[in-house]
């Protein structure tokens, strides 16, 4: 259900430069929006798995502070980001 080795790679590559770069924010944003949406497709399914909804709303609030940080330091970055993962704001 979650995302694989694989897709984390794939997505730190695209967004972080290398494979191996998973702590830059962009990547992190990235990989999270990547578990949020995963996350999301399984609680329309079930819809009483609390548990996993608590994670994806602590998911979310962690999202929203790198965003918040991304946005102070670097905002045209920022905007391309958004833009590029789909995010609202």
């Amino acid at each position: 259900m979650s995302i694989t080795k694989e897709q984390k790679e794939e997505i730190v590559t695209k967004h972080g430069g290398k494979a191996e770069n998973t702590g830059a924010v962009e990547s992190q944003i990235a990989i999270l929006t990547a578990r949020i949406n995963d996350l999301t497709s399984h609680l329309n399914e079930n819809k009483k798995d609390h548990s996993s909804r608590r994670g994806l709303l602590m998911m979310v609030g962690k999202r929203r502070r790198l965003l918040n940080y991304f946005r102070e330091n670097d905002i045209v970055k920022y905007r391309e980001l958004i833009k590029e993962l789909g995010i609202r704001k």
